[in-house]
Formats: structure tokens, C-alpha cells, sequence
């Protein structure tokens, strides 16, 4: 039997550990580094941090929820939520900045 070594993907570490399983039997996998869960392969495009940052270059170019959604293949709710997510972020680091700012 061969091991393979499994990174994390948000930090590179070998230190990875199994974290059970989704409801589609894919496992999950926990890192004892940087305490962050993630699978080895995505079964759903829409699931992908790749596809999520395409999703944001291409808003930001000026694409459309349905011209994103038919170019990456994902639907136009997976577009409307990352995209909401990024608002989320942006507005709360927005102001902490203005809070830093005043200080």
C-alpha cells in the first residue's frame, strides 16, 4: 500500500488529519496547523477556490451572474452567493479600517 502525502491547501502543511465525511462520502480532511477543513477533490465546480476567484475577476471585469455562470459552468446561485460573501468581507474590512483610521 502507498501513502500518499496529502497538503493543505491553504498553507502547505503535511500535518493533515481525517475529519469525517460528506453526505456524498467524500472525506474531509482537518489541518493541525492552521486548523482549516477542506477535501482532497471537489465533486461540484462551484465548490472549487479556483472557480470562487474566477467568479471575482470576472464581476469585476464587467461580466454579468449569467455570463459568469454559463462561461464556468456553475449556476447563477453559486455566482449570487460567492459574490455575496466578498461583500461580507470587503464591507467589515472596510471598517476596520475607518475604526484604525480615527485611532
Amino acid at each position: 500500500m502507498v501513502k500518499q502525502a496529502i497538503k493543505c491547501m491553504h498553507c502547505g502543511s503535511e500535518n493533515i488529519v481525517r475529519n469525517g465525511k460528506r453526505k456524498n462520502g467524500v472525506q474531509c480532511l482537518l489541518c493541525r496547523k492552521c486548523k482549516k477543513a477542506f477535501q482532497q477533490a471537489y465533486v461540484s465546480n462551484g465548490a472549487k477556490p479556483e472557480v470562487k476567484m474566477m467568479i471575482i475577476k470576472m464581476s469585476l471585469n464587467g461580466s454579468g451572474i449569467r455570463d459568469i455562470s454559463r462561461v464556468l459552468e456553475v449556476s447563477q446561485g453559486t455566482v449570487i452567493a460567492v459574490l455575496k460573501k466578498l461583500k461580507i468581507l470587503l464591507s467589515t474590512s472596510i471598517q476596520n479600517i475607518v475604526i484604525m483610521g480615527n485611532e
